[in-house]
């Protein structure tokens, strides 16, 4: 039987309540770790699905171990507390993945700087923030790792997205330069991005094609699983796309993540933010 390599382990995840965040949460809470389930959501809204307490609830229903923690990732000090309390509770933290995120794509004109502000803020500032608080109990472990979800940096911005192009590629700077700085620390420091759009609230509400065009949260979390257990002294300092990760890992068919059957999802969200990338032959 193959060595699982998470079990035991502690992730402090931002944002989820629902998409991404929460699906990583309970595949990684399926895999045996234990699981620090933050964001700003704990009481159910009609307009919008979803609670971290739900998120916590459920993995507790699978046999997992969670936690929920409110936190705002731009308030240090809620997150500082989030932090004491993870620790306190599961006696340090292995993996932080920077999954909270703020989505704005419209011209610069109707993109006011309150809005900019918003999305440095819990973009950049948020995974600086939370990163910055955890890294001494990273430090402790044998096994650390810290993600973000942001894109490889490249000389090209599609137009109509300024804001949203800085925000998230400073999450990837944050990760580069502190992979460099931690090169003796042997945690990984890595930031990854999807291929293709995955479905979400967000991708709907900003009409990011239609769900032909999307994957599953679960090509995400694949990948992810993919970093995680990989070894942090070697694995640092790379902007991965979650295809590329995936093929170095053998797979080769990726028609198990189309949302729609048969469909051919293409490369929309590597195209945000480099409009030539092409997929490997």
């Amino acid at each position: 039987m193959a060595e699982n390599k998470l079990d035991g382990r502690v992730a402090f995840i931002t944002g989820t309540s629902r998409g991404i965040g929460k699906a990583l949460a309970l595949e990684l809470a399926d895999a045996g770790v234990k699981v620090v389930s933050t964001g700003k959501t704990v009481e159910e809204r009609d307009d919008l699905p979803g609670t971290i307490v739900e998120t916590t609830e459920e993995i507790r229903e699978r046999g997992g171990e969670s936690i929920w923690r409110q936190i705002d990732v731009r308030d240090e000090e809620s997150v500082e507390a989030a932090i004491e309390d993870a620790v306190d509770e599961f006696g340090g933290i292995d993996f932080v993945i920077n999954n909270a995120g703020a989505i704005h794509i419209a011209p610069f004109d109707e993109t006011p700087p309150k809005r900019f502000d918003l999305l440095t803020g819990v973009n950049v500032r948020g995974t600086y923030v939370t990163t910055y608080a955890a890294l001494p109990y990273l430090r402790e472990s044998d096994y650390a790792h810290v993600l973000a979800f942001s894109p490889p940096v490249t000389n090209t911005a599609r137009p109509g997205m300024a804001a949203y192009a800085v925000s998230k590629y400073g999450m990837t700077v944050v990760m580069q330069s502190l992979a460099e700085e931690l090169a003796g620390d042997d945690i990984g420091v890595n930031s990854l991005w999807p291929v293709a759009a995955i479905e979400s609230e967000a991708t709907r509400h900003f009409g990011m094609g239609t769900p032909e065009d999307w994957r599953t949260p679960q090509v995400v979390c694949d990948a992810v699983t993919e970093v995680l257990t990989r070894d942090p002294t070697e694995c640092t300092g790379n902007a991965f796309y979650d295809e590329e990760i995936l093929r170095e890992a053998g797979v080769e068919a990726f028609d198990r993540y189309n949302v729609v059957e048969g469909a051919d999802p293409g490369p929309m969200s590597a195209h945000l933010f480099d409009p030539d990338y092409e997929r490997p032959n």
